[in-house]
């Protein structure tokens, strides 16, 4: 008998003002999704520097999985993009949806400034290629919300033998008004490569 991997999958929230976020969407599809010999859950955190991170914390300590992959947007991307490092700082140009925001913090004063996301991010790449998206390794999270939960992620998890990691997602098509001139992914598109993503890095 097959053996069933456990994965966990995040999204966010809209924030910014904006009305979507693709992460949400992703995420609310994917939970559709039969997937052979994987056991999938799903959360949707805030966008807020303090609570997303515990919040993802505690669900993996009662949901237990073997792999966390954690989706965010990043409006201006043109491909789906596993991040490969975060770094220990938070420096938001814009506030969090509590209204705070972060210039030049560490995020943690005994952490290392960096920690690599420990998923395949070269397999995941190549799987949603092989099915004809656009992906491609990213080396800056940036310094807001997703870096933050990334970092605290990968600090959480060492020595624990879950792999995880952070995944960026370029805006979706109903995002195009929102953001004029921007790259915009069919949903349909981002979770046919997601999925391929997801297998990759529960293989």
């Amino acid at each position: 008998m097959a053996t069933i991997t456990k994965v966990l999958v995040s999204g966010f929230e809209p924030f910014g003002g904006a009305k979507l976020n693709p992460s949400e969407l992703l995420v609310a599809e994917l939970k559709r999704i039969e997937f052979k010999n994987l056991e999938l859950s799903t959360i949707i955190l805030p966008v807020e520097f303090g609570r997303a991170s515990e919040i993802l914390l505690r669900t993996i300590r009662e949901e237990k999985p073997a792999v966390v992959i954690a989706f965010g947007q990043a409006e201006g991307r043109t491909a789906i993009t596993p991040e490969k490092i975060a770094i220990n700082l938070d420096d938001a140009r814009i506030p969090d949806n509590s209204g705070d925001q972060r210039k030049n913090q560490v995020i943690d004063k005994g952490g290392s400034d960096g920690y690599f996301s420990t998923l395949p991010v070269e397999a995941m790449v190549d799987a949603m290629k092989a099915v004809g998206y656009p992906a491609e390794i990213s080396l800056s999270a940036g310094a807001f919300v997703c870096n933050h939960v990334f970092y605290s992620l990968q600090r959480a998890l060492i020595g624990t033998g879950i792999r995880s990691g952070f995944v960026h997602l370029p805006l979706v098509n109903e995002q195009a008004a929102e953001f004029p001139g921007k790259f915009t992914m069919e949903l349909s598109a981002m979770v046919k490569a997601a999925k391929a993503a997801i297998i990759a890095a529960a293989d």
